[in-house]
């Protein structure tokens, strides 16, 4: 008596198997880009006060705002950890490539900083209302700040 007993499975099950789990993480992967924006702007908030934390502790301890010299956000960073009060590090933008926006005024008494968003539909826009009546003396790396949701440039500023 022979036993034809068949083990495992065939080529055909193997690869319909795979193009399935293909089609489905294509679908989730599509699906979670907005999400994974909305991430990255949540961020680019939290990022900016905590900035605006840092700059507190600078003009309480110098009685004027920071001057990076030259004006790049690397140079800025710099001054802020190198100032002795107690910052470690200032955050960089979450995509690569990009950097935050500083701006001081003349005499350093007043600073604007901004953050190039992804999206001009999220939540952080309810409510927002640009910062007026600032004109910059020097900025960082020759950005521009124009602050409106139509441009998605959110900005915080003193």
């Amino acid at each position: 008596m022979i036993k034809n007993e068949r083990k495992g499975f065939t080529l055909i099950e193997i690869l319909i198997v795979v193009a399935i789990i293909a089609i489905l993480a294509s679908v989730v992967l599509v699906g979670l880009g907005p999400t994974q924006q909305a991430g990255r702007d949540a961020r680019r908030l939290s990022d900016l006060h905590e900035v605006q934390n840092g700059l507190e502790l600078y003009y309480n301890k110098n009685g004027a705002y920071p001057i990076p010299n030259p004006a790049t956000w690397a140079t800025f960073q710099t001054t802020l950890t190198g100032a002795g009060i107690g910052v470690n590090s200032v955050p960089n933008d979450p995509s690569s490539g990009k950097n935050y926006i500083y701006a001081w005024n003349t005499g350093a008494t007043t600073y604007e900083l901004g953050a190039n968003m992804e999206s001009a539909n999220g939540s952080e826009w309810t409510n927002y209302a640009p910062p007026t009546n600032f004109t910059a003396a020097g900025i960082t790396d020759g950005a521009t700040l124009t602050c409106t949701q139509t441009a998605q440039q959110f900005c915080v500023s003193l």
